[in-house]
């Protein structure tokens, strides 16, 4: 198995930290860039419907001095910077006084909870259907119907998810069509709750694993493509292993690591959530939060999630590049690859 070198540890670390800063730096940059500023954008929003709002002046000076805005930019920035290290976003512009990290400590769970499990089974699914594409003892009828099913992978997912709520709530009502649990239900660790949570985030996962699996099927077969023609698999067949054993020991064992290093990335990115998918079930997850965020101009919430995306991606990244070689002993880390 391999050894994590201190040099090479530090290193990674080194990337890791640097990614995260320059990360942080352009999420606080960017917004910064368009015109205006957030406090006046949503003054401008109750005044266009209201009508009227009387010392909009002084209520936008005050706004700004309550939330840093008047201070030099790098004043600015070094609190912005203090903040990300304390996950203190500030407070939501939309929802005021409530503060960023709680509406991203309520988010979160819902998404984790619905995507993790999403991407796993695509994940696995995907890389199953993949392998026995290219597997020679795959039954020729199996082989016929794959194809059929990697139609749902030119769909978006908001079509996939338009379809299955129309078909399974809509005609079928086989399924609630909107929300996480249903209403009256308390939630906490009990049987009921967890039915209702399964039940109600059924339609939105499959809209994702429908559309999803077809590209961890055919970077799979792509990759298995490849490994079918290595000597090491040849010599394997010419010593009469048995075909499973050399489909799983030899081809997928070798095939699945950039899969890996995808499903890492998966993992990290799902975070943000299906924006589009959330919305149109009205999942309270991060994706709805970011959506919101962005209507409403919400500079503020836009940021704190951004970071956690990255923050949660770069993390992904490092803990697969550190487990590389537990996986593959062939990758040497002496070097510094």
């Amino acid at each position: 198995m391999g050894r994590i070198p201190a040099g090479y540890l530090f290193r990674r670390l080194g990337i890791f930290v640097l990614t995260i800063w320059l990360a942080a730096t352009v999420i606080w940059i960017i917004p910064r860039l368009a015109p205006g500023d957030p406090i006046s954008a949503m003054v401008g929003r109750m005044a266009a419907s209201a009508g009227f709002i009387e010392n909009a002046d002084a209520i936008i000076e005050g706004w700004q001095e309550r939330f840093g805005l008047n201070e030099p930019l790098f004043n600015q920035y070094l609190r912005y910077l203090w903040g990300c290290l304390r996950f203190d976003f500030g407070y939501s512009l939309a929802s005021f006084p409530t503060q960023v990290s709680t509406l991203i400590g309520f988010a979160l769970p819902w998404t984790i909870g619905l995507l993790l499990l999403a991407v796993t089974i695509t994940f696995i699914f995907g890389n199953f259907v993949g392998a026995i594409m290219v597997w020679s003892h795959t039954p020729r009828i199996i082989k016929a119907l794959i194809p059929f099913g990697l139609v749902f992978t030119s769909i978006p997912t908001i079509l996939a998810a338009l379809l299955l709520l129309y078909v399974f709530a809509f005609l079928l009502n086989a399924f609630p069509m909107r929300g996480a649990y249903a209403l009256g239900v308390e939630p906490g660790l009990s049987w009921d709750f967890i039915w209702t949570v399964i039940y109600h985030g059924t339609l939105p996962a499959l809209a994702i694993i429908l559309v999803s699996f077809g590209y961890w099927a055919l970077g799979m077969r792509g990759m298995m493509i490849t490994v079918e023609g290595e000597d090491y698999i040849q010599l394997a067949k010419a010593k009469g292993l048995k075909p499973f054993h050399i489909l799983y020991r030899y081809m997928v064992r070798n095939a699945i690591l950039p899969q890996i290093t995808a499903f890492a990335l998966a993992l990290g990115t799902l975070v943000s959530g299906q924006i589009l998918v959330e919305y149109i079930f009205g999942y309270p997850g991060m994706g709805k939060l970011i959506y919101d965020a962005i209507i409403t101009q919400d500079f503020a919430v836009i940021q704190g999630t951004s970071y956690i995306v990255i923050l949660l991606t770069a993390i992904a990244v490092l803990i697969v590049d550190l487990a590389y070689p537990f996986i593959d002993p062939r990758i040497s880390l002496k070097g510094g690859r």
